[in-house]
């Protein structure tokens, strides 16, 4: 039996992670591209198409060369004026929730002001994102997003455009957009005695083929809406991978950059709960003595982690009455952190476990003791 629930699970995680885009990193290059041009970028118009999307406005199709690197692979698309790409897919399966993955790249190294916002969209969502500060090594930066919940079959149009406010801005400053994944996640269920869905973070954006970074999250205040399932986002935190940081437990955990994440649970009023998790530093040189509040209800607690950035985690608990039937649960870092490079970082957050605090609930307790007055009375008669 445990190894067909093995197989089942494997293939739901398959499942689940298989892109549903067509041509999602532009390796199928537009039809008619002039073959003499010295340029990595060329000027789309109505006789190209981008195979799987359409587009409308200045849309340049653009491939790596010694003078124009890419992050993940040798084309993108850049967004110029009034560009607009577009591609509309079928949902998969019955109401699963959608969070999609993408990366945006300067077009050229040199900074550039909030005239390259790029618009994210789809039915049930909107988010707009630009290259404002440093969170990695490289120019480019990964971002997730939640795009909605549907149902089988559903038609699903994803739209993304340049929105500038300043129409005559620099083309060094159009965005361009690279690799994409569109990641299904179905509805999550407790287990393992864990009160909270997605305490080890293992259920969020996918993370991308050959990148090396994690993946941004910005502000998102709803538990809903947010592509890091049963969290909720108060700033900005970095999605990293056990493969290319250090992760405390699993797969993938939460580096706070800027203020925190939080989530909900239903309890009981008036009992009493432990709240168990790991802090750590992601192995990004992010020297810091970390101050991380925990919050259960109205139960605060601070936690401090002396992190000399090469890899290190500490286990830390609180108990907590519930003051009401549904209790937030957070986690803050009000102070900026920043490596020798000026790359923006933070504590780390993993392996977030609530149980009932057993030492604390009277009702528990009577129990155990008419199990071990039962245990002693038939041992000895």
């Amino acid at each position: 039996m445990l190894p067909q629930v093995f197989v089942l699970s494997l293939l739901l995680l398959t499942l689940a992670s298989a892109d549903l885009l067509q041509n999602p990193d532009f390796e199928f290059p537009p039809s008619n591209l002039p073959k003499d041009s010295k340029s990595p970028f060329v000027l789309l118009n109505k006789n190209n198409t981008i195979p799987g999307w359409t587009f409308e406005g200045t849309v340049l199709y653009v491939t790596a060369d010694e003078t124009f690197s890419l992050p993940h692979n040798g084309h993108a698309v850049q967004l110029g004026e009034d560009g607009i790409i577009n591609q509309t897919f079928l949902a998969s399966a019955d109401y699963l929730r959608y969070v999609l993955t993408f990366t945006i790249a300067p077009a050229q190294t040199q900074n550039c002001s909030d005239s390259a916002e790029t618009v994210i969209s789809a039915p049930d969502s909107q988010g707009v994102f630009s290259l404002k500060q440093p969170y990695g090594k490289e120019t480019w930066e990964s971002y997730g997003h939640y795009l909605g919940s549907w149902g089988d079959g559903e038609s699903i149009n994803l739209v993304i455009q340049r929105q500038a406010e300043d129409s005559n801005s620099s083309s060094i400053c159009w965005p361009v957009i690279d690799e994409l994944l569109i990641k299904s996640m179905p509805k999550l269920v407790q287990g393992n005695g864990n009160l909270l869905l997605n305490g080890g973070f293992e259920h969020g954006p996918e993370f991308l083929n050959n990148s090396t970074e994690g993946i941004l999250i910005e502000s998102a205040p709803s538990l809903i809406q947010s592509p890091l399932q049963e969290w909720s986002v108060l700033g900005t935190v970095n999605y990293v991978d056990s493969k290319h940081f250090f992760v405390p437990q699993g797969n993938a955990a939460i580096e706070i950059v800027s203020i925190g994440i939080q989530t909900a649970a239903s309890l009981k009023e008036g009992s009493s709960y432990n709240l168990e998790f790991i802090l750590g530093d992601a192995n990004n040189s992010c020297v810091k003595d970390f101050l991380v509040s925990a919050q259960a209800g109205s139960t605060v607690q601070n936690f401090t982690l002396l992190s000399s950035g090469t890899g290190s985690a500490k286990n830390f608990s609180m108990k907590f009455k519930a003051d009401s039937s549904v209790t937030t649960i957070s986690f803050m870092s009000y102070a900026a952190s920043q490596t020798k490079n000026g790359i923006l970082c933070g504590p780390v957050v993993d392996d977030v476990v609530l149980r009932v605090s057993l030492g604390m609930k009277p009702d528990i307790q009577w129990i155990v003791l008419v199990f071990l007055y039962l245990v002693a009375f038939l041992t000895f008669h």
